[in-house]
């Protein structure tokens, strides 16, 4: 059985190629996961690409696992405030008031 050098390195040279793509698309896939997730949270989703350095990924899933995210902080605002208005205050103007059999000659 007689061994072509070229045909092997070609054969590595396609292989490798395919593994390049795979993992290309998974980083790529990675990054579009990663930055619904931080905008959802209510960061921005730029914080994404911290997951490709080795330490501040691991930084940056504890924030996200541990911290308050602002869009919490957000919504505590905003229950505090309609808490404090109360019933006497809408928050949102009532629409006019039409009359209900209206009156035709």
């Amino acid at each position: 059985m007689n061994s072509d050098p070229t045909a092997a390195m070609t054969a590595l040279g396609v292989f490798s190629l395919i593994i390049l793509a795979i993992g290309l698309a998974s980083v790529v896939f990675s990054i579009i996961i990663f930055w619904k997730i931080f905008s959802k949270a209510g960061y921005s989703g730029a914080l994404s690409l911290l997951m490709l350095i080795p330490i501040a990924n691991l930084v940056m899933l504890c924030i996200l696992a541990f911290g308050e995210w602002p869009i919490y902080q957000e919504l505590n605002y905003l229950r505090q405030t309609v808490a404090t208005r109360g019933p006497q205050n809408p928050a949102y103007p009532q629409s006019p008031a039409y009359p209900q059999n209206p009156q035709y000659r």
